[in-house]
């Protein structure tokens, strides 16, 4: 009997199923300082506990993304170890921050599998949850992975493609409780610029660019315990390099968008995202954002605004697709998310 995980192949996967993922992990203050180190991340919420305390939060949470990445993280060995890429996002939210000290797990259901047409692999479709150490749910959301089949002679499964919300509605988001924008202070916060100055269809060139680096991504990713082999094995990939992280480029893109969007404090929800293009080490990240839409909340002071944020490895500003419909070469990440802005 096999003592070690070669991981799931696509036929391993049935709609149904139920995946409870190993090692619960309690974030630190070491989280956050290795998340700040490897990104440019400078959301003043995320970075001091009284600018918190002083928005109604009782300390400064682990950065949203952080948190997500380590959700994700235990996914890895059960449901993308064998992938051959992470395709898309849908349906996430964020119900409660995560502060030092609490224990995450996560939990995944298998909601959809098509086989592709060569015969070789699969899309598998999973809704997965995050749990903190009193079983509350922190955050939710959809993403599907396409796998490799490891038994080609395996029969295909029946084809179910589960439909998803293109949009969370804005009544849906979770605001953490006691969020208070009346007494927001945007000079430490960095920009004067609030929900009001932000119009549907604006576009933001995020100016900076940073270029990504074989060492960091490694550490990013061993940071969230991701194992997946095509970000750490050189031989996993016919061409033979290692593939960034996905979730490396959505932070570094959300950290450059400060600079345009520095109010944009919390991300609540995720609609959509796709990885457009791969993104390997060397190439130079850049990020543009579009206003997608706004809507009022109950909370004091708090407007949503949803963004498109775009990561690109070069190009020019504010070009995403071609004739065809296809996301142009240059386009790495296409992100849909709801964030919480000071009106």
């Amino acid at each position: 009997m096999a003592k070690t995980n070669a991981g799931r192949f696509f036929e391993d996967y049935k709609v149904g199923d139920v995946i409870h993922h190993a090692v619960p992990r309690t974030v630190s203050g070491g989280e956050r300082a290795m998340y700040h180190a490897l990104y440019p991340a400078r959301h003043a919420l995320y970075s001091s506990d009284e600018f918190a305390r002083a928005s109604g939060l009782p300390a400064s949470p682990i950065d949203d993304l952080a948190a997500f990445h380590v959700v994700f993280g235990k996914t890895v060995p059960d449901v993308s170890l064998n992938a051959v890429a992470n395709l898309g996002y849908a349906e996430g939210r964020w119900l409660k921050p995560v502060y030092e000290g609490d224990t995450l797990r996560s939990t995944s259901e298998v909601i959809g599998v098509k086989q592709n047409s060569n015969g070789k692999s699969g899309v598998v479709y999973v809704r997965t949850r995050g749990l903190n150490q009193r079983d509350e749910v922190v955050m939710e959301y959809v993403r599907w992975v396409m796998v490799r089949k490891k038994d080609l002679d395996a029969p295909a499964p029946e084809t179910l493609i589960p439909e998803l919300s293109k949009v969370i509605d804005p009544k849906d988001l979770v605001i953490p409780e006691g969020l208070d924008f009346t007494g927001y202070d945007f000079t430490l916060a960095g920009e004067a610029h609030r929900w009001g100055d932000y119009e549907v269809g604006e576009t933001i060139d995020h100016v900076d660019g940073v270029t990504i680096e074989e060492a960091e991504h490694m550490m990013a990713t061993r940071l969230w315990q991701n194992t997946a082999k095509v970000h750490f094995d050189s031989t996993a990939r016919p061409d033979g390099t290692r593939l960034i992280y996905g979730g490396h480029v959505i932070s570094m893109a959300r950290a450059l968008s400060f600079n345009g969007l520095a109010n944009a404090q919390m991300i609540v929800g995720l609609n959509g995202g796709a990885h457009a293009n791969p993104c390997l080490s060397g190439m130079t990240v850049r990020a543009w954002s579009e206003v997608l839409d706004k809507a009022e909340t109950s909370a004091p002071g708090v407007g949503a605004i949803r963004l498109r944020l775009v990561a690109t490895k070069g190009g020019t500003p504010f070009e995403l697709k071609g004739e065809d419909g296809k996301y142009l070469p240059d386009v790495l990440l296409d992100l849909d998310y709801w964030a919480l802005m000071p009106i």
